[in-house]
């Protein structure tokens, strides 16, 4: 159904006004996220401003496939937008590992700041289209945090700490700098490995720890603020240049208003999920400035090799009055 409606949709500048398109957007997150709110805001964003001509069906939940199947089959032009974290990214455009910088930021309006900045944007933006790809946005979850069951209030607290990563050689060196032991693994897998004591802690924004009751198996949450959990609104470069202009600019305003929209949610959202897990006795503790610097001058090694691995000027612009 998903094929033929897309194939029906190719043939979109001969048909009449009157055709309605229906193209599916793929996403790996579950229904109750901000990944989810943004997907659906976008597609009807694109449905009102076309006047119902141009329709976006949102699939959640890897049925489309996991992060890497979606770029693939978004880079192909078989699946015209997909919404995920930009971590999964990295693999297919190394330059966006610049967000994967630790400690960079103080709060998520300065990382907001950054990102829409139009020099930045059009940098980063030009990383994707060689890609293969056009950026449409960024939206985020605020920062990922630490769970554990040990209380950091130190550096040296990190030491030895068994902690879930996602699969990015920047996420482990960064863990490895603060002497922590991470250890990638399937996010499925995690909950039941908290439980079990295969891994002493894990790190995700406030909504992932709380729609996937992670909380549960924790005694606190370190407010590490470590990364930006930015999510990206990402469409094929393929299939944008089948589109007309008009229907081009449709899709680029209901993106920014999606993007908007989906940034004040996730706000919301945050100190919501925060009331969640106070309210279940877990602890939440708050790092000092202090604490903050000697992080970020640990992990300076992950500084330099980013540096060494990224476009010169992007990395100028993105650290630009911070380093």
């Amino acid at each position: 159904m998903i094929v033929l409606s897309f194939t029906s949709c190719g043939t979109s500048t001969a048909v009449s006004e009157t055709q309605t398109y229906a193209w599916p957007l793929g996403t790996s997150s579950p229904e109750d996220t901000v990944t989810q709110i943004y997907a659906e805001k976008f597609a009807e964003e694109v449905y009102e401003l076309s006047d119902g001509q141009m329709v976006i069906q949102v699939y959640p939940n890897s049925v489309l496939g996991g992060d890497r199947e979606l770029l693939e089959s978004c880079k192909d032009g078989d699946i015209p937008f997909i919404v995920q974290n930009t971590a999964p990214q990295v693999t297919f455009l190394p330059d966006v590992a610049i967000f994967d910088m630790p400690c960079l930021f103080s709060t998520i309006d300065d990382v907001r700041e950054k990102v829409d900045n139009p020099e930045f944007m059009d940098k980063i933006s030009e990383v994707y289209v060689e890609g293969g790809y056009q950026l449409l946005g960024y939206a985020d979850q605020g920062f990922r945090v630490m769970t554990t069951n040990t209380p950091v209030y130190s550096l040296s607290d990190f030491k030895g700490q068994k902690i879930r990563t996602m699969e990015n050689s920047y996420h482990l060196a960064f863990w490895k700098s603060l002497s922590a032991s991470p250890t990638p693994m399937t996010f499925s897998e995690v909950y039941i490995g908290l439980q079990q004591g295969t891994i002493d802690a894990q790190e995700n924004p406030y909504e992932v720890i709380v729609s996937n009751r992670l909380y549960e198996q924790q005694d606190y949450v370190v407010e590490t603020n470590h990364l930006p959990h930015l999510i990206s609104l990402v469409a094929s470069d393929e299939f944008m240049n089948t589109l007309t202009p008009e229907q081009q600019e449709i899709i680029n305003q209901a993106a920014t208003i999606a993007t908007e929209y989906a940034r004040q949610q996730s706000d919301d959202r945050i100190a919501s999920r925060i009331a969640t897990i106070e309210e279940s006795g877990t602890e939440i503790i708050p790092l000092s400035d202090d604490i903050r610097e000697q992080i970020r001058e640990a992990a300076t090694p992950v500084y330099d090799s980013i540096k060494e691995n990224v476009d010169p000027e992007l990395y100028e612009i993105y650290t630009k009055g911070i380093l």
